[in-house]
This record gives C-alpha cells, sequence and structure tokens, in this order.
C-alpha cells in the first residue's frame, strides 16, 4: 500500500475539520430561523392578563405601529442581504483541499464598495430620522379638540390616581375613558404627573411609554377605538414594587361612561347596618392616607376609596376585589405587595371584618 504524501494526512484533517465547520454554521442558522417562525405565532397574540404590544386599538398606537413596521422592514431587508451575502460567500468560497497551498486574492480596498458601504448607510438613517420624526410630531402636536377628556394622572409608590378636573372625580388604578365615533371623536388628554419618582405610563395598545417626572408635567392622548378593558403598567423602575404597578383602562361606550360619571359623583355609601365598620375607618390611621367623600377621611397619601367596590382589583391590580382578599390585605399588605408602603395595621379579627364590611358598601 502506497505511503501517504508528505502533508497529505494534514490536509486531510484541515479539510474535514473545516467541512464540520461548515455543517455546524448551517446548522445553527437553520435553528435560529426556525426558532423565528416559532416564536412569531405567539408573539403575535398576548396572553391573558398581558398587555398587547403587537395590538393598536388607538391612533397613537396605530401610528407607533406603523412606524415600527417600516423600521422591521428596512432592516429585516438589511438582514437579509448581509445574511445572504454572508451564506454565500462562506458556501462558494470556503476552503478546498486544491487550494490548500494557495492563499485568496487580496483586495486592498475599493473606492466603489466604500462608497455603497458609505452612503447607503446614511441615506437608511436619513430615512429612519425623517420618517420618526413626522410620527412624533404628528402626536405631540395633534390639536385638542373641544370635546376632548382631560384627565390628571398621577404616579405613586405604587398604584396610579386619576382626577377628572372637569368632573370633580377622583378615582385609582382603573382609569375610564369613553369612546368616541367616526362623526364625533371623543379622546381623551392625559397630563402626566408624579408624587414621588420617575413612573412611565404604559399601554401599549392605546399608545407609547410617556414618563411621568417630578415637578415636570408631560401629555399624552388616547383615542380607544372600541369598547373594552386595555391592560398597561409602569414601565420605569421606581422601586421594589414596580412590576405590580398595574393599571386597567377601560374604554366605554357614551352610554356607560355617563352612567360611570354619575356614580362616581355620588358621595360614599353610609350604611348605618355597618357603623361599626365606619367607626374602625374614621378612628384609626386609615382616615390619615384615605379619603371616602361624605366622611371625615381626606386622606391623599392613598387611594380615594369612595367608591372602591366598583373597581375590579385592589392594591394597584395585584388581587382581585374580593372581600376575602380585601380582608387579607388590610392584616398584611406585604403578602400582595412586598415592599408596599401601606402599613400594618395590627387591628383585631373583629375589627378587620368590620372593616372590610363597611369598605364592601362602597359601590
Amino acid at each position: 500500500m502506497p505511503a501517504d504524501r508528505p502533508g497529505h494526512s494534514d490536509r486531510t484533517r484541515r479539510t474535514m475539520h473545516q467541512g464540520l465547520s461548515l455543517a455546524s454554521i448551517r446548522s445553527r442558522i437553520c435553528l435560529f430561523f426556525w426558532l423565528c417562525l416559532a416564536a412569531l405565532p405567539a408573539s403575535a397574540q398576548a396572553a391573558p392578563g398581558m398587555p398587547g404590544m403587537l395590538e393598536a386599538d388607538s391612533t397613537p398606537a396605530r401610528e407607533i405601529m406603523g412606524l415600527s413596521h417600516f423600521v422591521l422592514l428596512i432592516t429585516g431587508s438589511i438582514f437579509a442581504v448581509v445574511g445572504g451575502l454572508l451564506v454565500y460567500v462562506i458556501i462558494r468560497f470556503r476552503a478546498r483541499e486544491a487550494d490548500a497551498e494557495h492563499e485568496p486574492a487580496q483586495v486592498y480596498g475599493s473606492v466603489q464598495v466604500e462608497l455603497a458601504w458609505t452612503v447607503i448607510p446614511v441615506l437608511i438613517v436619513v430615512v429612519l430620522f425623517l420618517t420618526t420624526a413626522r410620527i412624533i410630531f404628528a402626536i405631540q402636536d395633534a390639536p385638542e379638540p373641544a370635546s376632548a377628556l382631560d384627565v390628571t394622572v398621577i404616579g405613586h409608590q405604587f398604584w396610579w390616581e386619576f382626577r377628572y378636573p372637569k368632573l370633580g372625580i377622583v378615582t385609582a388604578n382603573e382609569l375610564h375613558v369613553p369612546v368616541g365615533t367616526p362623526g364625533k371623536p371623543f379622546p381623551t388628554y392625559l397630563e402626566l404627573l408624579s408624587a414621588d419618582v420617575d413612573h412611565s405610563f404604559w399601554v401599549p395598545q392605546l399608545g407609547g411609554k410617556t414618563d411621568l417626572i417630578p415637578n415636570h408635567p408631560n401629555k399624552m392622548w388616547i383615542d380607544p377605538e372600541k369598547p373594552g378593558v386595555y391592560l398597561g403598567q409602569c414601565a420605569q423602575f421606581c422601586g421594589v414594587e414596580h412590576a405590580k404597578m398595574l393599571l386597567r383602562v377601560y374604554a366605554d361606550t357614551p352610554e356607560q361612561f355617563e352612567a360611570w360619571v354619575k356614580n362616581e359623583q355620588r358621595p360614599g355609601a353610609q350604611d348605618q347596618a355597618v357603623e361599626a365598620g365606619r367607626h374602625v375607618f374614621e378612628t384609626q390611621a386609615c382616615m390619615n392616607c384615605h379619603t371616602i367623600s361624605g366622611t371625615a377621611a381626606k386622606g391623599t397619601f392613598g387611594p380615594d376609596l369612595t367608591h372602591m367596590m366598583s373597581r375590579a382589583t385592589i392594591a394597584a391590580g395585584a388581587a382581585d376585589n374580593t372581600p376575602e382578599n380585601l380582608n387579607a390585605w388590610i392584616k398584611n399588605p406585604n403578602d400582595f405587595k412586598p415592599g408596599a408602603l401601606m402599613p400594618v395595621m395590627q387591628l383585631s379579627d373583629e375589627q378587620v371584618n368590620e372593616l372590610v364590611a363597611y369598605l364592601s358598601t362602597l359601590h
């Protein structure tokens, strides 16, 4: 059997190694491609109880979504071109056994190539900049119609306060806005304030993120196109319970919104059957932080409780608003939101039961 030529076995091993590397690269590219395809259906629809980041149900959100699709089209095309050229070069110019002793041709500069990879990216950046600027100004400079609803949003650690100055309504964590019609738009203009640290108002189906900065009012507007509940939350880290600073936006029909306004404008219910619970509320520290219209409680540090049972959740969305959860919340708020600023009241079981009975009448 003839002996191997000098260097033949080394070249063979080198060629096999290069072949394995190429196969590995191909397999990784295919795996990445199929993982991206598999993730698309899952990301296209929000999971229950989560904000829908790929859905647009308001004019600002639709403008932002259109911009994101445009940017994705351009960047996706760049990725496809560069990735395609890279795969072509890897396959077309891979090392071959016949070329083991030769070095590829060396190119030491090309004016045409250098101009191309300079001018084309600059043009792409300019187009993206102009398009983004147009969308920003179209949203921020939109004129406020006379029919608009004004709401003041105040971010607290870790809950939302909503004030309707023209309607005399103060509520928390659940924002009610009307849905307009094509012939009668009814947008809602939000003035965003912070009572403590930086927060960020974000309901992705209705608009982009806008920060709430102490001593620096910001504004944004939304106009939901269909009735429903839209979920959002604080998108700026604001402390230990930032992740549970949730909010719900109820887009009501004009009739539903009018009924809600009438209910919210009524004073708090005063049922004699739960007088013991009201006495607990007014003689403990509760009234120092909370307000219930029709009582001596005028606190502003915590949410307004005048119509708290009309809300679906408590603790800024951390739990369903049920007597059982309310009882547990009063006994120890940290069971629901570790780090919550509401203190443990150290009430007896009887006092807690009486207080829950009273609060449960506040519809």
